[in-house]
């Protein structure tokens, strides 16, 4: 009987890891691939979304340097691109964690993969129906009291709409990405629990980085939503999460299909 080498306990464990990651690369090829051809497409039509945007905004937008349309085109045609691209993400998303789940579990495809959608649409709605008026009124009118005049450069105020709809699209998956790890056995409710009040942390310094000034209002408008977005994703864990045996936990696994035992499966 050969003897078990370090090399081979590290080609076991190695291996593994490099399928994942090159299986993670082929997918994010098909995703990266799929907003580009969406964002050729959008490019097209940026003139009626960067109409479409200015609705909370009365007054015409103005451009300072030349080539500032442009680059504006180019960013509201690239949120127009991940938003048609979003069932495909899902799909992708999908298909990796497929592998993990049971064959009962896998049957959830159709319905999560429509409830995605659902969630990265509500908070694109969200954010344009209730945030954005809110964070542009607020502004707006805080320079109009002091007798300032409005004139918004359409760079800045496209790249202020991306980003706040950007990022309540995608913080709108939080509940059903922590529900499907807490499935797959990746994460525990009692974990999500305990590290509550880091996330809330975590919730306060991206809303720092992502909104585009920063200040107090804003950080708020985004980081309350994100916070309560987390406290769903707990419930959805408790409700949805695998729970291991008290045999399986001792065994390290999530699934007690795979505890160990001395007798055979079949007596």
């Amino acid at each position: 009987m050969a003897a078990f080498s370090p090399t081979i306990a590290m080609n076991m464990v190695m291996n593994p890891l490099q399928r994942h990651i090159k299986e993670i690369k082929r997918r994010l090829m098909i995703v990266g691939a799929t907003i580009m051809v969406f964002f050729v497409v959008a490019f097209s039509y940026s003139g009626l979304l960067i109409e479409w945007f200015k609705r909370p905004f009365e007054d015409d937008l103005i451009f300072y340097a030349p080539a500032e349309a442009l680059f504006a085109s180019i960013k509201i045609s690239f949120l127009a691109a991940i938003v048609v691209s979003v069932p495909m993400i899902l799909y992708q998303f999908w298909k990796f964690i497929e592998p993990a789940l049971l064959k009962k579990e896998q049957k959830w495809a159709v319905p999560l993969f429509f409830l995605g959608l659902g969630f990265f649409l509500l908070g694109l709605v969200f954010c344009n129906l209730v945030i954005l008026p809110l964070v542009i009124n607020f502004f707006v009118t805080f320079g109009m009291d002091r007798d300032i005049t409005p004139e918004l450069a359409v760079g800045m105020y496209v790249d202020f709409n991306v980003k706040f709809l950007l990022a309540f699209g995608f913080a709108f998956e939080i509940p059903l990405v922590l529900s499907l790890l807490a499935r797959v056995g990746f994460v525990q409710a009692d974990v999500l629990i305990q590290y509550r009040k880091y996330a809330a942390m975590v919730a306060l310094i991206l809303s720092a980085v992502v909104t585009p000034d920063a200040t107090m209002f804003t950080m708020l408008l985004m980081a309350i939503p994100l916070i309560i977005l987390y406290e769903i994703g707990i419930w959805g864990a408790k409700a949805f999460g695998r729970v291991p045996t008290p045999v399986a936990a001792e065994q390290g696994v999530d699934d007690p299909d795979d505890v160990i035992t001395d007798e055979p499966k079949g007596s």
